[in-house]
């Protein structure tokens, strides 16, 4: 019977290198348009086509040199089905400001007809698909001026998925790749964020890897990024309740200063920061955002999360507080002495931060125990008569601590109205 060689493989490497088709005879220009108009047409359905040949040979021609001259046998065309979920997958990644993009070594136009189906095209995006042959034309510069214009690379191999992620790099993009073959590989480890299919990937693609997906579901990659930016969110009520706090502190004490004297002394400050900074702080960073869609989350963005909201927030409570505070103190001041006002004031101060900490909790028990325990602390230390001197304070009627608790919850009302009445932060 003799040896035989038998190789499978894209149609584009195994067709120049056979002679014969069996059963058709030779391999002529004629039957290689039909041949090609043929894979063009399975290809555009989204079937993955393979050629399979063969020939007889010697033991000694077995290299991948001598691999030519073959009998080609026909064609295996493969349904690899996108999973139901993955262009919803695909849509929440776009949301989330993710710009999704296809590298694989697939026929063009079975590239093309799969990122219809995944809708890599929709949403306005003009941009086409490129293969590798193409791609190896091109220098660094010019990849780098087209790469922004294609959503689909055909074709590509591992080397070439690398100089891929090089260029986006260069445009200053940050790039994660996710795959699960090992000619995957070099370009999940190069990324920032390399991402593996961990069920039913290699393990090449697994030690490559920051992340390995372990159900193998691209939608947990949506899912993890919503979780992050919950994290960010709620570090971010966090951070702006605290430096928005310590912002109106200090313009509250310029402001009573322009008057002569400083409400709060030192040991005030103190306490402020004692009941305001931390367990309330604490809690809310703990604490997971509630009433926030993951749609929103998706939305928002790193930069709106801590850079342009952030700002905004910060500004916010810190007017929100010395506004709060000035009233209280003002307004004490007018009806009784100095040390009365500035006990009112601190009460406003230290209540209206406690209020927008409650707010920013949206009725999380943790937040409202650590605030309402905040708030007995610092009703405590006021009503008790020798710990009062201490603090340079003094005891409170009902009607001082109805201005105080009165302009902290002006304070908070104006803090939780002016975030919806301005315009809503940029998202990267």
């Amino acid at each position: 019977a003799g040896r035989r060689v038998a190789v499978k493989g894209a149609p584009e490497i195994v067709l120049p290198r056979s002679d014969r088709w069996r059963g058709h005879g030779p391999l002529d220009a004629s039957l290689l348009g039909q041949v090609e108009r043929a894979i063009d047409r399975a290809a555009s359905k989204g079937l993955r086509v393979l050629a399979v040949a063969e020939r007889a040979t010697r033991a000694e021609d077995i290299d991948d040199e001598r691999i030519e001259r073959l009998e080609l046998l026909g064609f295996v065309a493969l349904a690899d089905t996108v999973r139901e979920t993955a262009r919803a997958a695909v849509d929440g990644l776009r949301r989330a400001g993710v710009d999704v993009v296809m590298l694989t070594g697939d026929h063009p136009a079975t590239a093309e007809a799969i990122a219809t189906e995944l809708g890599l095209h929709d949403h306005g995006h003009a941009r086409g698909t490129m293969t590798g042959p193409e791609l190896d034309m091109l220098d660094d510069e010019a990849l780098d001026e087209r790469i922004e214009q294609v959503a689909v690379f055909a074709r590509v191999s591992p080397s070439q998925k690398v100089r891929i992620v090089e260029s986006f790099r260069r445009r200053g993009r940050v790039v994660a790749v996710t795959g699960d073959g090992a000619n995957d590989a070099p370009a999940i480890r190069l990324a920032d964020v390399g991402i593996a299919l961990g069920r039913h990937g290699t393990e090449a693609a697994r030690e490559a890897a920051d992340l390995v997906v372990t159900d193998d579901r691209i939608e947990t990659i949506v899912d993890a990024i919503i979780e992050g930016r919950a994290l960010w969110s709620s570090v971010r009520d966090a951070i702006s309740v605290l430096l928005g706090g310590n912002l109106g502190e200090i313009l509250f004490t310029l402001g009573t200063g322009l008057f002569g004297r400083a409400a709060l002394n030192a040991r005030q400050l103190l306490l402020v920061n004692l009941m305001t900074d931390l367990a309330p702080s604490l809690a809310l960073a703990l604490s997971p955002p509630r009433h926030t869609t993951p749609e929103r989350l998706a939305r928002e963005g790193p930069d709106a999360s801590l850079g342009s909201a952030l700002t905004r927030d910060v500004t916010v409570r810190a007017a929100a507080t010395a506004g709060a505070a000035g009233l209280a103190w003002y307004a004490a001041r007018a009806t009784g002495s100095a040390a009365r006002a500035d006990t009112v004031g601190l009460v406003a101060l230290v209540g209206a931060q406690l209020g927008q900490t409650a707010v920013a909790g949206h009725g999380s028990p943790l937040v409202l125990g650590a605030s309402g325990v905040s708030m007995l602390a610092l009703a405590g230390v006021v009503q008790t008569p020798g710990l009062s001197q201490v603090f340079g304070s003094r005891p409170l009627g009902p009607a001082g601590w109805g201005i105080g608790l009165g302009a902290a919850g002006l304070g908070t009302l104006a803090a939780w109205l002016a975030p919806r009445m301005l315009p809503a932060p940029a998202s990267s």
